[in-house]
């Protein structure tokens, strides 16, 4: 397993949990690998799929990925087809014909092909080493994106004259889910094997913008020209962010269910292959997109659950390089999901109501448990972590709650005005919502105060010297643990535990952030390789060769495989092997124009600085920062 390791996929280790998995399905047992995006749930079951003897058939839920993963194997030198809806019957019988002839080790097919009689006959012709189901979550209904073909997967397994090997992977899965998998696609005495969920080069982070648009224009200025994702919960807010970034001058698609199936592939495509650097989408983007170089994910709107929101988030950073998740929130978001799993209870018409309540209550819980993540003041990794059952520290240093200094502050005072004021508006037989009833505690005198007569109440500008960030901040703290309540209509109105904040009956506290940074964000920081000429040479010569055979650029090398370039200066082909990331294949195809384009640099920049040694971990750098700011903070 090592040989195909480095020969087919240029590595010379495996990476946490891979061996393992590899180890058990070569030895012939049925294998659950749940493993978060970037961590090389791939590799588990390509590395077999060359070894065993026969094809391996990998069940995957979209025609993006299969195409994807073919290609990327074919540039590694594993030979592998995809079987879906997007051939014509002439590319069917090529498919089958070669397979049957041995020409392939992998064939990818979409769950609804199983159970067309053609490629039942096929698969009765043909030796079956394993069968590889991906993103396997989808086989569940407590899972967050679940689907019916996937239930089906077992009855074709079960119709086939003798049982393969049946591996399965997914990023995410709760023990339900687990226990679902197992059960619904028949494994046998599955070892299984859950890997750490932390990604040490994601940075997490929550803004509340009182102008989303205006603070996503303000990050998009630090990824200066990386591939990034923005997710929105509705396809019209999809349009909205997109148009306004286009007329702004950004490159930015657009992608959602309500497109074209042309169209999507057509953006689709443009983001994978760079022409596009900035895709705007709903959830119906990402699943399986196996672009490694995504620099951000941004969250517009909150999604629905931390399974959703970690595996979107996941999609950034996947070739190792920092790279940021952050999500944008404000309450509006909580009501938007509540309509939209309300809508699902109502239509979802195939399961018995026993069931659809079931569901619905599992979903308001992991609504519940979303809204907390955006609120807290806690570790935002640890957080997630914990969510899944693993323990962290409650310092990972990089997110925005590690890097930030929070104190505790007694909010009662401002707490009684906020009620106060939501009092007196109801009383002059108003409703109104968050937004205007801050713009009466700050004494606005914009049109929607004045014409609403609220100028007049006792409680206008009676908050006109607090901070407007924090005013809201305080307002959605008091929402959210019920010390006031919205009604549908998002209007703002007294709950039962209003009263006893209004008597001094009850003190409130909340964790506010101090205006001081504790130590700067790592993924700021300026690494040498964003200044080094060789560096931008190579990713030059990357992008060429994309171009002429018409792959995407990370299919050629990755960020990481060039900066290895850069440390290692390979002069020959048997050097240009040890760089991380180039296999054989690889090595006959590039080695000679890469190491001519290091060669000359080297002769014309004798006097250059080498590039560093591979950095500490993220880890070991932000504990030294932390521990040079704790004692910079003491020494003054």
């Amino acid at each position: 397993m090592y040989e195909v390791l480095k020969n087919y996929f240029g590595h010379e280790k495996f990476k946490e949990g891979q061996k393992e998995i590899i180890s058990s399905i070569l030895s012939g047992r049925d294998t659950l690998g749940i493993m978060p995006t970037g961590a090389g749930k791939s590799l588990c079951y390509q590395i077999p799929s060359v070894m065993l003897d026969g094809i391996t058939l990998v069940i995957s839920p979209l025609i993006s990925l299969m195409k994807d993963q073919v290609n990327s194997l074919r540039e590694s030198g594993v030979n592998c087809a995809f079987i879906n809806s997007s051939l014509n019957p002439f590319e069917y019988r090529e498919i089958f014909s070669s397979a049957c002839a041995g020409a392939y080790k992998i064939i990818y097919v979409a769950p609804e092909r199983l159970h067309t009689q053609e490629f039942i006959s096929f698969s009765e012709n043909i030796k079956i080493s394993m069968i590889t189901v991906d993103e396997a979550h989808c086989v569940s209904h407590w899972g967050h994106d679940f689907r019916p073909s996937y239930l089906k997967i077992k009855d074709f397994i079960n119709k086939l004259p003798y049982r393969p090997v049946i591996s399965a992977f997914t990023a995410t899965a709760t023990p339900e889910v687990k226990k679902d998998i197992s059960s619904l696609l028949g494994l046998k005495d599955p070892f299984v094997l859950t890997t750490s969920f932390d990604r040490e080069n994601l940075y997490f982070g929550v803004v509340k913008p009182s102008d989303k648009y205006e603070k996503l224009k303000e990050l998009l200025a630090d990824y200066h020209g990386k591939s990034g994702i923005i997710y929105c919960t509705s396809r019209k807010k999809v349009e909205e962010v997109c148009e306004k970034l286009i007329k702004d001058g950004y490159s930015a698609s657009r992608y959602h269910a309500g497109l074209s199936q042309e169209e999507r592939n057509i953006n689709q495509e443009d983001f994978i292959y760079d022409r596009k650097k900035i895709m705007v989408a709903t959830n119906a983007f990402g699943m399986g997109i196996d672009k490694s170089d995504v620099g951000f994910v941004i969250h517009y709107n909150m999604p629905k659950n931390i399974e959703s929101y970690y595996q979107e988030a996941g999609r950034a950073g996947r070739d190792g390089e920092p790279a940021d998740c952050i999500l944008m929130y404000n309450s509006y978001d909580v009501h938007t999901i509540k309509f939209m799993i309300d809508n699902n209870r109502d239509s979802n018409t195939e399961l018995t109501e026993s069931m659809r309540n079931l569901i619905y209550e599992k979903d308001m819980e992991r609504l519940k448990d979303m809204t907390f993540y955006c609120s807290t003041s806690e570790c935002l990794r640890k957080y997630i972590l914990r969510y899944f059952g693993e323990n962290h520290g409650n310092f990972c240093g990089n997110c925005s709650c590690c890097l930030t200094n929070h104190e505790t502050v007694d909010i009662t005072f401002d707490a009684q005005k906020i009620i106060s004021c939501v009092y007196r508006i109801h009383q002059a037989g108003k409703d109104c919502g968050k937004s205007l009833i801050v713009d009466v505690l700050r004494g606005s005198r914009n049109a929607k105060v004045i014409n609403s007569g609220l100028d007049k109440i006792s409680t206008y500008s009676i908050m006109k010297d607090s901070d407007i960030s924090r005013i809201r901040s305080e307002l959605d703290f008091l929402t959210e643990h019920g010390y006031l309540t919205l009604t549908e209509d998002k209007n703002v109105r007294f709950s039962a535990n209003s009263a006893s904040v209004l008597k001094g009956e009850k003190k409130i506290t909340m964790k506010l952030p101090k205006e001081e940074k504790i130590i700067a964000k790592y993924h700021k920081e300026k690494e040498y390789f964003e200044k080094d000429k060789l560096f931008a040479l190579l990713r030059e010569l990357r992008n060429e060769i994309a171009k002429r055979k018409n792959i995407p650029a990370y299919m050629v090398f990755s960020d990481s495989s060039l900066k290895d370039m850069c440390r290692k200066l390979p002069k020959t082909k048997e050097e240009f092997t040890e760089v991380s990331g180039v296999g054989n294949k690889k090595a006959e195809k590039y080695a000679g124009d890469f190491c001519k384009v290091i060669a000359d640099y080297v002769k014309n920049n004798p006097d250059a600085p080498k590039a560093p040694e591979e950095k500490l971990s993220y880890m070991e750098k932000q504990l030294a920062l932390y521990k040079q700011y704790a004692m910079n903070k003491k020494s003054k």
